[in-house]
């Protein structure tokens, strides 16, 4: 599968010092840019998992102030940011598929055609 989007451009799990997307341009999945961007992915998705279960036992918690609420939404909201960004990135790598093509139906977990 080709780490390009239909332009040829892999949006990185980055942004510019003003906050712009950042691309990488190579037909080569295994660069070490892109071996970079696949770190940095996982260690988003990571942390943003942590953070997931760190909201839970907070929000659980009766004497969360306001302040530590405060600084959770804008964690979460960093961490969402990361996450969307990746699963962009991811989608647009996936391999497009014309009218009538059919990308190996049923063979995914829990598919109609793999359950059992």
């Amino acid at each position: 599968m080709s780490a390009m989007t239909g332009t040829g451009l892999r949006l990185l799990p980055w942004t510019d010092p003003d906050g712009k997307p950042c691309y990488l341009s190579s037909d080569d999945g295994n660069s070490p840019l892109s071996r970079r961007a696949d770190a940095i992915e996982a260690v988003q998705i990571s942390m943003g998992a942590e953070l997931l279960r760190h909201a839970r036992a907070l929000l659980d918690a009766p004497r969360a102030d306001t302040r530590e609420l405060r600084y959770l939404a804008d964690r979460l909201c960093e961490a969402l940011c990361d996450v969307l960004r990746v699963a962009e990135s991811r989608g647009a790598r996936l391999p497009s598929y014309g009218e009538g093509d059919d990308p190996d139906v049923g063979t995914a977990p829990g598919s109609a055609a793999g359950a059992s």
